[in-house]
């Protein structure tokens, strides 16, 4: 296996009352370059936390996440934060798009916070084209300059889809990214995230309670008390 991201015996716990809750117990999984790999399992067994400690959104109390052969949480936190942004893409359940802001302009937000002012200003025309690019890949070149009060839910998600891929992630991490959504606009949803596996070699974890989005990926993870129990796949 060509393994481009790499968590070994993560330990997470989090303070309840005079002690601790242990939500993962030593969860351990390696994901291949270009594979698209679904995290299943009853509520509660810890597979957010588990994809939030593999983007590094959250610190692991022990064992150790490898992005590219590098220990992610040995780095210090400046280059943990860059990492964080040049590797790694988010899609939650909730869109957490900016109101004020329309659809281009959220996709934009997290190439304007990685390059920061000057470098933001020299670069602004080329990366939204881009963007424009993206939406249009999603379809959504006609909502481009909607606010997200006047998109369905379906094209908010594909959105914040495009959003997550502004910075040429290598790895894209989704957290229920259709759990929000009716069955019809969920299938739209998944085409979208497939195509973009299967036409651009996205590496991808999804973490998923939708049996047809667990079936067509690569390999199926399952997870049980905060650890993983089997895998699944190969296809």
């Amino acid at each position: 296996m060509n393994e481009l991201l790499v968590a070994t015996d993560v330990v997470k716990s989090y303070p309840m009352g005079a002690g601790r809750l242990e939500v993962l117990r030593g969860a351990t999984l390696a994901v291949a370059k270009g594979e698209l790999v679904a995290i299943v399992g009853a509520s509660g067994v810890g597979k957010s936390t588990f994809l939030h400690v593999l983007g590094a959104l959250d610190t692991p109390d022990s064992g150790r996440v490898v992005y590219e052969g590098e220990d992610v949480f040995a780095l210090p936190p400046a280059r943990q934060n860059a990492l964080r942004n040049r590797a790694f893409g988010f899609v939650f359940q909730f869109y957490y798009l900016l109101p004020e802001f329309t659809a281009i302009e959220n996709v934009l937000m997290p190439a304007m916070v990685a390059r920061g002012p000057l470098a933001w200003l020299a670069a602004r025309g080329k990366i939204r084209r881009k963007a424009e690019a993206l939406l249009d890949q999603l379809g959504l070149s006609a909502r481009m300059k909607h606010r997200p009060s006047q998109l369905s839910g379906g094209e908010q998600q594909r959105v914040a889809i495009a959003r997550a891929l502004i910075n040429d992630p290598a790895v894209l991490l989704c957290d229920e990214p259709t759990g929000n959504l009716d069955e019809a606009t969920a299938e739209g949803v998944l085409d979208a995230l497939f195509a973009l596996n299967r036409d651009a070699g996205l590496t991808t974890v999804i973490v998923t309670h939708n049996a047809d989005l667990a079936a067509r990926a690569h390999r199926l993870v399952r997870m049980a008390e905060g650890r993983v129990e089997a895998v699944a796949g190969d296809k």
